[in-house]
């Protein structure tokens, strides 16, 4: 492996999200342990049109690094003239999404679309990897339904033409995000041969997962998504537990709510206090978790619309709260 491949060895990466995986979500879960991040995947027709949302995308803090920039559509033109744009904002490289199982994007042949049309997606993969000088990956699932799972062939052409790491999804296209993943997928691919980092993706839920990922299905790497927003300490908790073996502690009151006003901060500094605290609502759930009797709070919460008024309250129920009360989850 070269000197870029290495950094996936033994990593924990954060998934791309849509409206999840923003600046403010990404530096948070960079500080609580993720080793690399992703954007929200960014549509390669906004960034060429120049679409205020699509082109905003694009902004990350530097402290966020290593940090990729993910772009999805269907037509190599299109995909090459929105890389180099991805590229001109200075990310560490850039990832190509083959496996949105969106209709309105799998089914104008983007996203996992492309799994219908294997020679595309490799004329898409190559097209941006001859056109720009960032390091490219790319991030597909295991095939479009049962009857047709491609990713041992799609991985051997992908390494072929020079793709560096390769995310799978061990889902279907047909699954979205329910049902297992397969990871037994994994091994094959590495069986067949394929040199380049494979990165597991799909239904890890825990620091158990991750291991298991690691170990057992010899993953190069894991990808946490829908975890992540639940628990954003999963990947600090991870690597404690690949290091020590022992069952990580929940994080204490003090710490759910220091970072939890922290992200809130981030998000109205960004966004501006109005859409910042509108558009936080939905982590509350993730950053007070297992806490008892915490759902008459969090509606509490979610009346209120400026960043003052809700620091005071989370500073009073901080103040007043029994840690004792903290339910012990990992034992």
């Amino acid at each position: 492996m070269n000197e870029f491949q290495k950094q996936f060895s033994g990593k924990i990466l954060l998934a791309p999200m849509e409206d999840v995986t923003e600046p403010p979500f990404r530096l948070i879960c960079r500080r609580l342990g993720a080793d690399i991040v992703y954007t929200e995947f960014i549509s390669a027709e906004g960034l060429i049109r120049d679409a205020r949302k699509a082109r905003a995308k694009l902004f990350f803090y530097e402290e966020e690094r290593p940090v990729a920039v993910q772009i999805f559509g269907g037509n190599d033109e299109v995909l090459v003239q929105a890389a180099k744009i991805s590229e001109e904002a200075g990310p560490d490289f850039i990832d190509i999404n083959c496996g949105c199982w969106v209709k309105d994007v799998a089914m104008r042949g983007a996203g996992a679309g492309l799994l219908k049309d294997i020679p595309k997606m490799a004329k898409i993969a190559e097209s941006v990897l001859t056109n720009v000088k960032l390091p490219v990956t790319l991030k597909t699932r295991l095939g479009w339904d049962e009857d047709s799972i491609v990713i041992v062939e799609v991985a051997r052409i992908l390494e072929s033409i020079g793709i560096q790491a390769l995310t799978v999804h061990c889902r279907l296209r047909n699954q979205g995000n329910k049902g297992e993943a397969d990871w037994s997928w994994i091994k094959k691919i590495k069986d067949a041969g394929v040199q380049i980092p494979v990165i597991l993706n799909g239904n890890i839920k825990d620091h158990f997962d991750v291991k298991n990922a690691l170990v057992e299905y010899e993953a190069d790497a894991v990808m946490i998504g829908q975890a992540a927003i639940t628990n954003p300490w999963i990947f600090e908790q991870s690597k404690y537990f690949l290091k020590n073996g022992n069952v990580p502690e929940e994080p204490t009151v003090k710490q759910k709510t220091d970072i939890c006003l922290e992200h809130l901060r981030l998000a109205c500094e960004l966004k501006g206090e109005d859409l910042g605290v509108r558009e936080f609502r939905k982590h509350y759930s993730g950053y007070l978790r297992n806490l008892k009797d915490i759902s008459k709070f969090r509606l509490e919460l979610m009346q209120y619309s400026d960043f003052n008024s809700i620091k005071e309250k989370i500073t009073d129920f901080r103040e007043n709260y029994n840690e004792t009360e903290i339910k012990e989850i990992f034992n």
